[in-house]
């Protein structure tokens, strides 16, 4: 897995756009909303998980708190090797599912499948 599949994945998600931001980070975002931070110096990556897998995740190897986002159910991420690639683009793709979820329910419905 490399940084272009990852991103050609993410940007194959409706709705997806891309930013860098904080100059060092590739960002996915829904709505103007991150789902996906990739810091392009380290090639760790940070997404949003659901608070009933977080202990979960972060007990496993390479997968921690995510840095200045671990209240909210961030996890980081070493680098794209740390998950399996179904895995990966299955938490990636919930990551943006749960952050689409607290959006109004008219943005919401633009993204339904």
């Amino acid at each position: 897995m490399d940084i272009e599949m990852f991103r050609h994945y993410c940007l194959s998600l409706p709705g997806t756009t891309e930013d860098v931001k904080w100059e060092e980070n590739l960002c996915f975002l829904i709505e103007n909303k991150i789902y996906v931070i990739y810091s392009l110096t380290k090639g760790s990556f940070a997404i949003k998980c659901d608070v009933e897998e977080f202990q979960e995740l972060v007990s496993r190897d390479g997968i921690n708190q995510a840095y200045h986002m671990a209240k909210g159910s961030w996890i980081g991420v070493a680098d794209l090797e740390v998950l399996p690639w179904n895995e990966l683009k299955r938490r990636v793709a919930e990551s943006r599912s749960i952050i689409l979820s607290k959006l109004p329910k008219k943005t919401q419905v633009k993204y339904e499948e």
